[in-house]
């Protein structure tokens, strides 16, 4: 199974096959609109704006599972986020990232790429923990703690690293360079 085998659903409801995004690197994001991070959306719209003509996409897949911090309708979403931080990359439809009803494509991805990596910095486990216990879906050691963790997924489709919502998108732009 590749992450080309997976049809999304766009936040109109159409089928959204991801083999036609092959050949781009990507990155995917489970997102909210009401969320501590909701500011990383700037740093995701600049990635997307830097090598979007290179190859890269930035898949935004909104989620009301943390908080409830993604209320609302898709399209009411997507106004919010071309309004505040005047993005331009796909926005798909919300979805649920942990549980029974999870997206397969996200089932997958979590597979793909354990959260097995070490946060690093005093401040930055501190908030990881925090996030952890307050988090009511989070039940398995992979599954996606809060709202904005992101999987980068390479020309090839292999899902090749998973950063934590602490993680800003200004972090890792050039692993994502480097893929261009």
């Amino acid at each position: 199974m590749s992450i080309y085998d997976f049809t999304v659903k766009t936040r109109t409801g159409e089928d959204f096959p991801l083999s036609e995004l092959k050949g781009k690197v990507l990155l995917i994001v489970n997102t909210a609109t009401g969320c501590g991070f909701t500011p990383q959306y700037e740093g995701l719209e600049k990635l997307y704006e830097a090598y979007h003509d290179r190859g890269f996409e930035v898949l935004d897949f909104p989620c009301n599972q943390f908080g409830h911090q993604a209320p609302g309708e898709d399209e009411e979403i997507h106004a919010f986020c071309t309004g505040r931080y005047q993005t331009q990359f796909d926005q798909f439809r919300k979805i649920e990232v942990n549980g029974e009803n999870a997206s397969p494509l996200y089932a997958w991805l979590k597979e793909q790429a354990p959260d097995d990596e070490p946060v690093t910095g005093i401040k930055n486990r501190a908030a990881m923990a925090a996030i952890s216990k307050i988090s009511t879906t989070c039940r398995q050691k992979n599954d996606i703690k809060w709202n904005f963790t992101k999987f980068l997924v390479d020309r090839n489709g292999n899902v090749v690293k998973r950063w934590s919502p602490i993680e800003k998108p200004d972090d890792f732009a050039a692993e994502i360079e480097a893929l261009l």
